[in-house]
This record gives structure tokens, C-alpha cells and sequence, in this order.
């Protein structure tokens, strides 16, 4: 089985350093490929909770281009943050950053990250979706964090990897690589089977 994938010429469609990283710890060959697509909403109606997996299959209609042989699989994915039913993508300044942050504080909050992989005759979406608990964050630490950290890269405004995480994150229930931005044992299952 995972010979038959390490033949395949992976395309992973996103400039996310940490993407990256996990996917390269998979010790699968892969190429990144990134083009400048532009952010996309959500139609009206869409579940909250299908919104990551939209944004995938989105950013994925932006390579098909790529896509001219069988063996090539192209792997998109998109983050979100779930607040008390609220979407978190990533913030466009301190502004922003401080009061998702001030949102998420004390409270539970899930993160979705949806992939879709695609291939010239195939696609298959899945998502996943961890629960994050934090602890109440003083003004004093969010200010800290987004000032040293600069987190407008990231969903909710927070790396779980980073500074904020290792203080104020007290349980998980799912996966922890999903919340760094890739579900990487999800993703190896179904590029096994795909």
C-alpha cells in the first residue's frame, strides 16, 4: 500500500510553513506548489461546520490545470476556527487578533480542517475536527502573544505550537496535528486507500 503511494507525484497546494513540516514528517515525497488564488466566502446557507471543507475543495478548483495524469494527486486543505458559532480564519491585525483571542478565552472551541484530495478523475473531502479548551487569558497575555508572535497567519489567531498553546490550551480532544493545520494520520489513512 504505501508503496503504491510513494509512487505517485504528490502536490501540496499551500504556502503554510507548518503544513509543510507535517507532511514532510510523513516522509512521503511531495512538491509545493502555490499560486495566488483569492480568499474565499461561503454561500449562504453553508453549515458552519462544512465551511473548511468548502474552502478545500475551493482552492482545489484553482489547480485543476495541474492536474494531466492519473499519478498526480493535488492536496488542499483549509483551517477554521468554531467559536459558540462563530467562523475564526485569521485576522486581519492586532485588532482582530485580541479580541478572537479574548473570545476564545475560557471557553472551548473546535478546529476544522478540511482536505480535499484530488486527482484528473477523482476527488475525496474529509475533515477533522479537534475541541480546544483554553484557560481565561489576562489582557496582559494576549497582548504579549500577538506582539511577540504576530499569529494574522493563523485561524483564530493562535498556533497551538507556539507560546499561547503551551499556557493557555489545557486539554485537547482529537488530534493535535490537526490543530497545527494538518490532520496528518487522517490524511495518510486516506491517501492509502485513494
Amino acid at each position: 500500500m504505501i508503496g503504491n503511494l510513494l509512487k505517485k507525484r504528490i502536490i501540496l497546494a499551500s504556502n503554510s510553513p507548518r503544513r509543510k513540516e507535517l507532511l514532510r514528517n510523513l516522509n512521503l515525497p511531495f512538491d509545493v506548489l502555490v499560486k495566488d488564488v483569492p480568499e474565499e466566502s461561503f454561500p449562504p446557507g453553508l453549515e458552519n461546520d462544512e465551511a473548511a471543507a468548502y474552502l478545500a475543495v475551493q482552492k482545489a478548483s484553482y489547480y485543476m490545470d495541474l492536474l494531466y495524469k492519473d499519478d498526480i494527486i493535488l492536496i488542499t486543505a483549509d483551517t477554521i476556527v468554531l467559536c459558540e458559532d462563530r467562523i475564526m480564519g485569521k485576522p486581519s491585525g492586532y485588532e482582530e487578533a485580541f479580541n478572537m483571542l479574548k473570545s476564545l478565552s475560557g471557553k472551548v472551541h473546535e478546529v476544522i480542517t478540511g482536505v480535499a484530495l484530488t486527482t484528473p478523475g477523482k476527488q475525496e473531502i474529509f475533515d477533522s475536527v479537534t475541541k480546544v479548551y483554553f484557560k481565561d487569558l489576562s489582557d496582559e497575555e494576549i497582548d504579549y502573544y500577538i506582539t511577540n508572535y504576530k499569529p494574522y497567519d493563523k485561524a483564530g489567531a493562535y498556533g497551538i505550537q507556539e507560546w499561547i498553546g503551551m499556557i493557555g490550551v489545557t486539554r485537547i480532544e482529537g488530534s493535535y496535528f490537526n490543530v497545527v493545520g494538518l490532520p496528518v494520520q487522517k490524511l495518510y489513512s486516506e491517501l492509502i486507500i485513494f
